[in-house]
């Protein structure tokens, strides 16, 4: 089932929730609504459930306007942070609950809600917890309970409103894959909504980042990183160096050293900001052209991965490089050393890019 949002706005008094949103959502897509806290997702989703009513603007399911269609008839599984599970029953009950209490014309008989049910919990790996209670369960196999029940109506639409926050790293890493690979067989038309970057981007087809009430981004999660349209899109999806100085004849000029900008030959002497991934800060042990010096201030190697703090001393900042162990190792490099960096890529934008 496909989602259009046309023109959605929201206020809560005088707080703008929502401002003049529309996404189009294809049918069958995984979408992410990624943002800090404030920034309006969890709005968004309880407007498309039906929780919470819009302003002004129209939701429609498959050009369908749900705009003043009650929850109930909107066919949508919602998914909560805090699973939202009835502690009285039974993890059987808590998934069969959306089937018993229909109305009779629609509703199942015994048997077939009880081979649903189990099918269901085959599913998510809990057929041998039917009997338990939400309170003998561990925090991800009540949160794939949730899922369960949400999916046992059938819904045209799946909601998750940050279904993984309340989880610890480990647990929230398998059941990330787990809902892809769910969704995956499923097929259905699915929202979630997040603060965390690295699960945006490892299990949405697109990502729609927000701030403010307003959409700054929608893409595929290697559009938006790679390829951020503003500061904020670059600065919230990880880890960035900031290099401040000025455009001038396609370079920003930086302190005393100029670094090559492309494209920016229409940009002469105005201010700017140049972004740069710390995995993408090149590292040299001796002066080549177009380098900055920088000394080594911390050194943390993780897993795969070494990161390495520089302060520049020129300008009293610090930087974060990212090397693999294989680089580091083949650099030699030690707290105290003298180094040269050079960004690889430079994502630079001016001042009227962070008034959009």
């Amino acid at each position: 089932m496909s989602i259009h949002i046309h023109n959605v706005s929201k206020k809560y008094g005088s707080f703008q929730a929502l401002e003049d949103i529309s996404v189009d959502i294809q049918s069958g897509e995984l979408v992410a609504l990624l943002g800090p806290s404030g920034s309006g997702k969890t709005s968004l989703l309880r407007v498309i459930a039906g929780l919470e009513s819009s302003d002004v603007g129209e939701i429609l399911f498959d050009g369908q306007s749900m705009t003043e269609r009650h929850p109930k008839e909107r066919n949508v599984g919602f998914v909560f942070q805090h699973y939202a599970l009835f502690r009285h029953m039974t993890v059987f009950d808590n998934v069969a609950y959306g089937l018993k209490v229909r109305p009779r014309k629609t509703r199942p008989s015994k048997q077939d809600i009880k081979t649903k049910v189990m099918e269901l919990l085959q599913l998510v790996k809990l057929e041998n917890f039917a009997n338990r209670y939400p309170t003998q369960l561990s925090g991800g196999q009540r949160q794939r309970v949730a899922l369960a029940r949400a999916l046992a109506v059938e819904p045209k639409v799946l909601l998750l409103d940050e279904p993984f926050g309340a989880l610890d790293a480990k647990v929230r890493k398998e059941l990330r894959r787990w809902l892809r690979k769910l969704h995956d067989e499923f097929h259905i038309t699915s929202i979630f909504v997040t603060h965390d970057q690295e699960e945006a981007l490892d299990v949405a087809d697109r990502i729609v980042v927000m701030n403010n009430g307003k959409i700054e981004q929608i893409g595929s999660p290697d559009e938006v990183y790679t390829n951020p349209k503003s500061p904020f899109v670059y600065d919230f999806l990880g880890n960035v160096n900031l290099f401040k100085g000025r455009l001038a004849n396609g370079k920003l000029m930086h302190g005393e050293f100029a670094l090559d900008v492309p494209d920016s030959h229409t940009h002469t002497d105005d201010n700017a900001i140049g972004y740069v991934r710390p995995h993408d800060i090149h590292i040299e042990k001796t002066n080549m052209p177009g380098t900055v010096p920088a000394k080594i201030s911390h050194i943390h190697l993780l897993g795969p991965i070494v990161q390495i703090e520089l302060r520049r001393e020129d300008l009293d900042e610090f930087l974060e490089a990212e090397l693999t162990k294989e680089q580091f190792f083949q650099l030699q490099l030690t707290i105290g050393d003298q180094v040269y960096i050079k960004p690889k890529q430079l994502k630079v934008f001016i001042p009227e890019d962070y008034s959009i």
